[in-house]
This record gives structure tokens, C-alpha cells and sequence, in this order.
């Protein structure tokens, strides 16, 4: 008998954060003795969002665009996002001396698109709940020889994205649960990638928005599920189905999903600001508030938790917040 490979491996998550080292940020992991006693566990959270732009896409993003031949290189890079993605696309661009177009939708927050116009990137925007973000960018990229580097369905974004849990893993040792968010499914393939290889037995737990439960209802089916596009405070992980490579890393490597409502999502933010003393955006704040909520049932002894980003303007923090 024979299996279909991986998609990504452990290596190729080494060879990205060998990449990444000295461009990327190593983001801090924090503590919080009020945290632990809330949840009854040692919670390790992984601050992406300290990360370049704010978020951990730009691990992917710099792994994919870095490897590129430099004749594609020079002709500029395409891609499409609701925005960290946009921003982290934009930035690696920059840094490697070329050009990025970037599809985004007309509702992205202010800020996330500010920031990626602030990087260098052309902007072309499109209508989420009408429009077809990929076969745009797929024609964009054809029409002008750029090279498309997608948000999540790529083995050089996901393993980039994994670099974070490796990170995380070395820094704070033996884990018995991870937490991470869930969106197209790059960041929890690339980190399910790296723990699993490196400690078998960590239970690898996904969060999604209620609202946003593509990746839960699809690994319960065995295939991928297709659901209206979500209306969800939680932006980042607003998909309609998994990612076809990530689905084929996540059935095989993802223990559990979680879900959270956007008001535990809006209670995770207050919290993180309030005892943390940190600024987490919605997609970002959901393990967190998996956590808060007992979401992920049980909790073992040592749990780590991927903060994605905290890319949030003032006024939409105030508004989700409550005024804080």
C-alpha cells in the first residue's frame, strides 16, 4: 500500500524558519498568573501580534516571495486578502526590492488596507459577498506575468506560518495542547506540522467564529464543506471553505475544533487589553477566547495559544469593545 505524502514536513518548517531568521521578528511568549487561574492551566501564549505587520502572515508570505526565481522576482508579485495577508505580501515585497498588486475586498478595516498601500502595494478591490477574490487575482497575475502568492494554499506560505509554533515549542518546551485560529487553515497546517512532529502527543485544537465553521463542519464530513460567506466580527477567518492543501494537512494533523461567538471574541479582546496589556483584533482573539468561554473542553496541564495579530484600528476596538 502507498500514502499521499505530506503536503509540508517538519523539515521543510526548519528550512523556513532558517529563512526567516533575522527578518522576521522572534514574537515573545507571555504569561499571566490571573489567565491561569481563570482557565485552571499554564497558558504560553504566542504573541504574533508583535510579528512584522502586525501579524504572523508575514512568516508565509517573506518564505514563499523569497524563494521565487529572480527573474519572476523582478516582474512583481500578486495576491489576495482581507489584509494581514495584503500587508505581510506588500512588506516581503519591499524588502526583496519588488512590487506587489493586491485584491482586496471594499470592506476591509481602514487600517489593515492604509498599511498595505503604506508598504508600496497597488490595491484592487472586490465585492466578498459577490465577487470571486481568486479567479481575480489568478487573472491579474496572468495578465501582468506577476507571480501569485495566495494567502494559505501554498506549502512555502504554510510552512512559514509554522515557524511560529516551532518558535513556541523551543522557547517554552514540552506542550499538551495547542490553540490556534482558524481561517483558510495555513497557520494551524503549518503549526499542527511542527508540533506534531516534534511531540506527538500535543492535541492540536482549531478555533473558528460560529458563524465562520468551514473547517469544523468539513473535517466532520471527511471533505470540504462549502458554507455561505460568514458575517463575523473576526474578519480574518470570514471563508466560505478550507483551503484544498491546507484541508489535506488539517484532516490528518487537527484533533478538535472550537467554536466562539463574537461576543466571546469581543470578551477575549477586553480581557487581553484589560490583564494583558495587549492589543489582539478579533481573528486573532479567538483561542483566547476559547479559552475565557470553555470552549475546548478540558484543558490539560501545559496549553499553548497562537495569537495571530492584533492589526485593529482605535475606533474599530472601541466599537467591538464596548468603548474601552
Amino acid at each position: 500500500m502507498t500514502s499521499t505524502p505530506p503536503t509540508i514536513t517538519l523539515d521543510d518548517v526548519r528550512e523556513a524558519a532558517a529563512r526567516l531568521k533575522g527578518v522576521a521578528h522572534r514574537t515573545p511568549v507571555l504569561r499571566s498568573r490571573t489567565l491561569d487561574a481563570l482557565v485552571g492551566a499554564e497558558v504560553l501564549l504566542k504573541c504574533e501580534n508583535f510579528q512584522r505587520v502586525g501579524a504572523f502572515k508575514f512568516r508565509g508570505a517573506y518564505n514563499a516571495a523569497s524563494r521565487l526565481a529572480p527573474e519572476q522576482l523582478a516582474r512583481g508579485i500578486a495576491a489576495y486578502s482581507s489584509g494581514n495577508h495584503a500587508q505581510a505580501v506588500a512588506l516581503a515585497a519591499r524588502e526583496l526590492g519588488t512590487t506587489a498588486v493586491i485584491v482586496m475586498p471594499e470592506d476591509a478595516p481602514r487600517s489593515k488596507r492604509a498599511a498595505t498601500e503604506g508598504y508600496g502595494a497597488e490595491i484592487v478591490t472586490y465585492d466578498r459577498y459577490s465577487g470571486d477574490r481568486v479567479a481575480i487575482a489568478e487573472a491579474l497575475a496572468t495578465d501582468r506575468g506577476l507571480a501569485l502568492i495566495p494567502p494559505y494554499e501554498h506549502p512555502h506560505v504554510m510552512a512559514g506560518q509554522g515557524t511560529a509554533a516551532l518558535e513556541l515549542l523551543e522557547e517554552a518546551g514540552e506542550l499538551d495542547a495547542l490553540l490556534v485560529p482558524v481561517g483558510g487553515g495555513g497557520l494551524i497546517a503549518g503549526s499542527a506540522t511542527a508540533v506534531k512532529g516534534l511531540r506527538p502527543g500535543t492535541r492540536i485544537v482549531g478555533v473558528e467564529p460560529e458563524a465562520g465553521d468551514d473547517t469544523k463542519r468539513s473535517l466532520e464530513a471527511g471533505r470540504r464543506v462549502e458554507i455561505p460567506v460568514p458575517r463575523t466580527i473576526a474578519d480574518g477567518q470570514a471563508l466560505h471553505t478550507p483551503g484544498e492543501l491546507t484541508f489535506s494537512v488539517n484532516r490528518r494533523l487537527v484533533d478538535e475544533i472550537a467554536l466562539v461567538s463574537d461576543d466571546e471574541i469581543r470578551a477575549a479582546m477586553r480581557f487581553a487589553f484589560e490583564r494583558l496589556k495587549i492589543v489582539v483584533e478579533p481573528s486573532g482573539a479567538t483561542p483566547l477566547a476559547a479559552l475565557l468561554a470553555g470552549r475546548a473542553g478540558a484543558l490539560p496541564r501545559r496549553v499553548g495559544v497562537i495569537v495571530s495579530g492584533g492589526n485593529i484600528d482605535t475606533g474599530r476596538f472601541a466599537e467591538l469593545c464596548g468603548g474601552v
